[in-house]
Formats: C-alpha cells, sequence, structure tokens
C-alpha cells in the first residue's frame, strides 16, 4: 500500500509541475517554441513548383513564398518596385545597369552575399532556366565588391522588374541545390526537409533582417478541399490557402478565424487552339467569347471572389481592362452570329451542326486551381445555350494533352503581371516564339507591337502599347479572359503576420507570430 500511495503521490507532482509549467509558458515567454502549419493548395507537382530550387520551373515561388529565399528587389502593395537585397540601380545606358548591394547580407549557412556570389546565382539561373533567359537577355555580369554590372544582349525596359520574378531568388552557388532540391538562400527559414507534398522549415539565426519570431514551420500540400477546410476547422493546421468558396464562408463571420485578402493580377484565361479547324472559324470564335457569362462565374460561382476580366491586366493598371473593348455576353447574338454562318440544329437536339459536323469543344483544363472546373462548369452551361456542346476534360495530367493536340480550348491560371510591367503577359503567351501560346496564335501586328515594346523605356509609351496588343488579341477572339482572382488566407486567433499580398508572392516572412 505504501509503495502504490508512493507512486500515486509522484504522479499527482508531477501533474502539479506540469501544470504549473503550462501556466509559466502561457504568460508568454520567450522561450517556448512556437509552430506554424499552414495548408495550402498552391504547392505541387501539379502547380510545376515543387522543391525550392529558384532555377527551376516554377520553384522559384516556393523559394519566396515560404521564405527561404528573396530577390535583389522585390513589389510593394501598390506593386512598386522597392529594394529588397539590392540598395539600388542605376541604368547606365539602354543596355547596362548597375545594382548596389546591401553589405550586411548572409546567406542561411553564414556565407557572405557578395557580388560575386549573386553573379554565380544569375549565370547559373540564365545557364538552365526556361523562361528566364528570354526574360533578361544577360549578355555578360561583371562583380565588384558589393555591386554588380549587368549588361543585355538587347533592350529590356522591364529588367529590374523582372529580376522581381521568383527565379530571381538569390541562392549560394557554392552550397548548391541537394538531391531532394534544397537550396540555401537569404530568407528567414531554412528547409529541413523538402518533398513534393511538404517542406519543413525552421528559423534562420544568421537572418539579417531582424528576428524572426516562429520557429518552425511546416508546408503541407492539400488540394482536396473538403480535407484542407476540415483541417483548419480541427486545428491541425494554423492558416490555410486556396480554401474552396463554399468553405470560405464558413469563416467569414466566425470570430475564432481572421482572413486576409487582396486583389491580384492571377487570371483565368481561355486559349483558343488555333490548330483547331473548327476554332479557325471566326464565326465560333465570336460566339464562344459572347457565350462565356463572367459576371455570373464570379458572382455566383466564385461568390464574389473574382472580378470580370476585360483583357489580361486587372481593371486598376494604367495599361487594364478598363482602356479595353470586349465581347460582352450575349447569347442570344451567339447564336445568331452562329446561324447566318451556317451552324443550324437541324435534328432538334440543342446542339448546332454544319457540313455534318457537330459543334463540340474539347474543353482542357486541370483541377489543381479550384477555379478552373468552376469555369468549365460555367461555359458549358452557357454555351449550350447558344447551340455549343462542352466536353471538360479536367486532368493534371493536361500536359500529354497539350502535347498531343487534343483540344479546342485551355483554360489556365496565369498571373498576368508578376512583375508589375505589361511586357511579362505578351512575351509568354501571344508571340510565336513565346512559352505559354497553347493556342498557336500568330498576329504580324502584334509581333511588331511586342518588339517595339521590348525596347520602349517611356513607361507612358509601354502602356499605350500595351493597350493595342491586348485589344488586337480580344478583336482577333485568340483568348477569353474570364476573371482576376481576389486570394484570401484563412487562419485561426492568434495567427499574426500573415498577409495576402497583391503579388501572390511573399507569404511567410519574419513577422509571422503566433501569439495563442
Amino acid at each position: 500500500m505504501n509503495k502504490r500511495y508512493r507512486i500515486f503521490s509522484l504522479f499527482i507532482t508531477s501533474i502539479l509541475v506540469l501544470t504549473m509549467l503550462s501556466g509559466c509558458e502561457n504568460t508568454g515567454s520567450t522561450s517556448q517554441e512556437k509552430t506554424f502549419n499552414y495548408g495550402t493548395m498552391a504547392y505541387g507537382v501539379a502547380m510545376g513548383n515543387t522543391g525550392l530550387n529558384p532555377h527551376e520551373g516554377y520553384s522559384g515561388w516556393s523559394t519566396i513564398r515560404y521564405g527561404v529565399g528573396e530577390t535583389l528587389f522585390k513589389f510593394n502593395e501598390s506593386m512598386e518596385l522597392e529594394p529588397w537585397l539590392a540598395t539600388d540601380y542605376e541604368q547606365i545606358d539602354e543596355y547596362t545597369v548597375r545594382i548596389n548591394l546591401r553589405e550586411d547580407v548572409t546567406f542561411s549557412n553564414g556565407n557572405k552575399m557578395t557580388g560575386e556570389a549573386v553573379k554565380d546565382c544569375l549565370e547559373n539561373l540564365i545557364a538552365v532556366h526556361d523562361r528566364a533567359p528570354s526574360d533578361l537577355q544577360i549578355k555578360s555580369i561583371e562583380a565588384d565588391g558589393q555591386s554588380i554590372t549587368i549588361t543585355s544582349n538587347i533592350k529590356v525596359p522591364g529588367f529590374v522588374n523582372y529580376l522581381c520574378d521568383p527565379y530571381g531568388a538569390i541562392i549560394d552557388m557554392e552550397a548548391g541545390v541537394t538531391e531532394d532540391k534544397n537550396v540555401v538562400g537569404t530568407g528567414p527559414y531554412i528547409a529541413t526537409r523538402v518533398t513534393d507534398t511538404e517542406i519543413n522549415l525552421t528559423s534562420n539565426d544568421n537572418y539579417w533582417d531582424g528576428e524572426v519570431i516562429v520557429n518552425n514551420i511546416n508546408v503541407k500540400s492539400i488540394t482536396d478541399g473538403d480535407t484542407l477546410t476540415m483541417a483548419l476547422q480541427s486545428g491541425d493546421i494554423d492558416a490555410a490557402q486556396g480554401l474552396p468558396y463554399v468553405s470560405l464562408q464558413l469563416f467569414q463571420d466566425d470570430p475564432d478565424y481572421t482572413i486576409s485578402s487582396t486583389n491580384t493580377s492571377r487570371l483565368y484565361q481561355a486559349a483558343l487552339n488555333f490548330r483547331s479547324e473548327l476554332i479557325q472559324d471566326d464565326a465560333v470564335r465570336e460566339a464562344m467569347a459572347l457565350s462565356m457569362d463572367k459576371e455570373g462565374f464570379t458572382s455566383v460561382l466564385l461568390q464574389g471572389n473574382g472580378s470580370p476580366a476585360i483583357g489580361p491586366y486587372p481593371a486598376n493598371f494604367t495599361f487594364g481592362g478598363d482602356a479595353l473593348k470586349a465581347d460582352e455576353y450575349d447569347v442570344e447574338k451567339a447564336g445568331e452570329i452562329l446561324e447566318n454562318a451556317g451552324w443550324i440544329d437541324s435534328n432538334g437536339d440543342g446542339i448546332r451542326e454544319k457540313d455534318g459536323k457537330r459543334l463540340t469543344i474539347r474543353w482542357l483544363t486541370y483541377t489543381s486551381r479550384q477555379e478552373l472546373p468552376l469555369l468549365a462548369e460555367s461555359v458549358q452551361a452557357t454555351y449550350k445555350e447558344a447551340g455549343i456542346e462542352v466536353l471538360v476534360n479536367a486532368t493534371d495530367n493536361f500536359r500529354d494533352f497539350l502535347q498531343s493536340g487534343e483540344y479546342d480550348v485551355y483554360a489556365s491560371a496565369f498571373v498576368s503581371a508578376p512583375t508589375g510591367d505589361p511586357q511579362y503577359y505578351f512575351t509568354t503567351h501571344v508571340v510565336d516564339d513565346s512559352d505559354y501560346n497553347r493556342g498557336h496564335y500568330h498576329n504580324d501586328n502584334v509581333e511588331k507591337l511586342v518588339e517595339q515594346l521590348r525596347d520602349e523605356f517611356d513607361t507612358e509609351k509601354r502602356s499605350e502599347l500595351a493597350v493595342k496588343i491586348a485589344q488586337q488579341v480580344l478583336d482577333d477572339r485568340a483568348y477569353i479572359y474570364a476573371s482576376h482572382l481576389k486570394m484570401s488566407f484563412v487562419m485561426r486567433e492568434g495567427v499574426a503576420g500573415f498577409i495576402a499580398h497583391p503579388s501572390d508572392y511573399y507569404e511567410i516572412t519574419s513577422k509571422l507570430d503566433i501569439y495563442k
């Protein structure tokens, strides 16, 4: 009995000690480690951003988003340029820029960020990356202490803007890239484990820009909306990005959660494949443009978490939607255009035919962006009213179908102004040699105007050229622009410093805190 009593007494004493310790921890003691669990739909193989090597695909977005790397310059809330790892720059001539670097920056392994280190990083970037060489057009880089001088092959008016692209994250090439695609950056966090579905991070004790408050971060890829919602409700995660819009409503009026939202230039668009005989019919393209109900899509299916798009840029941009004219939703007019072009519903089944061919659109898209299947659902309904059948192929193996050409429309999401400049979208989407011209679109006037844009340094003239190019693309019905995204982060009570940014780049920073 005495032995059991002593054991029981020890047990009670232990409980009391643990309770007191717990009480001490709740007073805000800085000795307590803080961990932030983050669930997101925006990381994964289908997004092309797995791993943290900014010199591979779109992985630089993960490098910047999750606090591992930083760029020489960044954008503020108004999408204006600000120095980050650099202090300033000088445009020496139309081909040459000198960038001065901060003196106090070290990589997370303790190595100093020097001009030579930045030179090595940028040279590797243009040697191996798929987009950066054509964007930056770098001819040579010279390092001199804490400055670099970069000379371009051609005029690149938006050069410094391009350096804000996440592929421009400065990493230590001396440390290299690990087998699991991990890198050494300058950011507030160090990745300890990297997979295609999760990134584990720890605070960087060598961070140059002040104290890092949260010690550990776990970024989890959760691509199922219901699973993401339940993980936030159950407390398995502290914050979520990409919640289904139905789920978002659950948290909007709940005092236990906070939502940070902002409008972005992330664009939902449909590229019409000009290699398709059906799409080559001008009447079909015009009817398709007239039959997309953008207002209904954004207000009903997106529940207000987006704004109808006219062109590739949001209305608040100087070269944005308000300066353009696009087809307005009019199913009746679409039907008349098709009728006049010989597309008739001869058998009364609601779908038009011409020369024995049914008016069927093969709509290719993917599921990792929740808005895209919703857009397919919307056009399937409204196109049918005009007599157009839509067969939806929503698959994360969409690249196979792009390769084979088995599609009439490819609907995708893209950040149209990641550099705060109009050139980026056009050089990636509408000219002959662009990486994302999925519709194989060509227009001689567009090619000429984009070349002028590449050489123009005057901001006002660049905006005027951008409007001309976008209007030509709209007139040709090469793309149908559906909406721009309103991005939201939802977090439990007690999370601070986690703020949505219009660039869609900056997520986890040293200002992140968990105080409850």
